[in-house]
């Protein structure tokens, strides 16, 4: 078996695939699986945890490893580092003037509050068939930023229903709102009409034993339709602070797209990206995932120096009249003994096959020993970033390439 710095490519089981899998949702994670490194989505075979376990061993600190992926990044309002690509299951907010960032489900905007009214008397009216915000605004004929939408929930394990007030133009934040309330689930129709609450018509006034937590805005809106928790009926000209009070004022719900930043004011704008670290640590798959999407081309990847899982591709081409094989075998000692990480192809595999292989695995150099340059003591040296090839000098690879991968390009 091959130290840490060497192996052979049989060794690995690598099995690389020609055609796109169809299962694959990136390119990336297309190239990871016909190379060998994912046998499905985080699926990781010898070669993904290969690949997975050099980053660490490599990495002296975080903000090292950070730095050495080469990758765009940009640090959240959560304390995590996030490689920006269009194709990143983390979908997020970011002011591209102050460099705000948060996850959609956390992100603060600058809410519009509702012009300022004088309060007016509370009113019960009838609203047959209302259940929804929409046909309520249209049954009413106001928009729909002067209704208080209900969302009602129960702590698990209890009975207890916990009454959430938003404005009825906006949305609620799951993550929000379990921040402020803690774990909570959808409320049973009997949980709610235990509390003497009527699912549809809904309202936090008069009810009894509920937990209430209202959005930030709701005390600075006036006159707005609440349920009336009878059925058919709601209130118009509802008032927090009048009409009923909360035990937790918080922001609650989800900033868009357009939506002013909370700390300069520009519009806020959608990202992607890969979790790349957070404060348990660095999610070493997620770089993987990252570093693929963004260095790849049509023939496979297309790995940095000290994020590949090794820095040279050696491989032979078969020749029935020179040992090409013993050659390499020369050479694949020499860079073992000076600590240069190497993937030693000895496969009896025709020319293409080996080039093809090599290309999808995306190791930064490849290093070809061939019938025809052996005959003249030289061998190819090709970076997998160039399309130009090198010849140099049997006796000088170690020295050549310990110079790439110390000072890589």
């Amino acid at each position: 078996m091959g130290s840490f710095f060497d192996m052979r490519f049989q060794e690995l089981q690598i099995e690389t695939r020609r055609e796109r899998p169809a299962r694959a949702r990136t390119d990336g994670e297309s190239y990871l699986i016909r190379a060998g490194y994912l046998r499905a989505q985080d699926d990781l075979t010898r070669l993904g945890e290969r690949a997975i376990s050099r980053l660490g061993h490599t990495s002296k600190d975080d903000d090292d490893f950070l730095l050495r992926l080469g990758l765009p990044v940009l640090k959240t309002a959560e304390d995590e580092v996030v490689a920006v690509h269009p194709t990143g299951d983390l979908h997020l907010l970011r002011c591209p003037t102050c460099g705000y960032a948060a996850s959609v489900e956390t992100a603060r905007a600058r809410k519009e509050p509702l012009p300022p009214e004088q309060a007016l008397p509370i009113e019960r009216v009838a609203t047959p068939d209302c259940t929804t915000i929409e046909s309520l605004a249209t049954f009413l004929g106001v928009p729909p930023a002067k209704t208080a939408k209900a969302l009602l929930y129960a702590r698990p394990g209890s009975d207890d229903l916990v009454f959430v007030v938003i404005r009825g133009d906006m949305q609620i934040s799951e993550r929000k709102l379990h921040a402020v309330a803690g774990a909570l689930q959808p409320a049973t129709r009997d949980q709610i009409t235990s509390a003497g609450a009527i699912p549809g018509y809904a309202s936090p006034i008069g009810l009894r034993q509920a937990f209430v937590v209202v959005d930030d805005m709701i005390p600075d809106s006036e006159n707005l339709v609440a349920g009336a928790n009878q059925a058919g009926f709601h209130l118009k000209n509802s008032n927090y602070g009048r009409d009923y009070q909360a035990h937790k004022v918080a922001d609650l719900t989800l900033a868009h797209p357009g939506d002013s930043c909370e700390a300069c004011s520009s519009p806020l704008e959608s990202a992607a990206g890969y979790l790349l670290a957070d404060r348990s640590g660095i999610r070493f798959t997620s770089a993987l995932q990252a570093l693929a999407e963004q260095n790849h081309d049509d023939r496979g990847l297309r790995l940095p120096l000290g994020a590949a899982p090794f820095d040279v591709h050696l491989l032979h081409i078969p020749s029935r009249e020179t040992d090409t094989k013993g050659a390499a075998a020369v050479i694949h000692g020499r860079l073992e003994e000076a600590g240069i990480s190497v993937l030693f192809d000895d496969r009896d595999e025709r020319a293409g096959v080996k080039f093809n292989d090599a290309d999808l695995i995306g190791c930064p150099l490849r290093v070809t020993v061939g019938e025809r340059n052996l005959a003249d003591r030289m061998v190819e040296l090709k970076r997998r970033s160039d399309a130009s090839i090198e010849l140099i000098p049997i006796d000088e690879t170690v020295t050549r390439l310990r110079s790439l991968t110390l000072s890589p390009r």
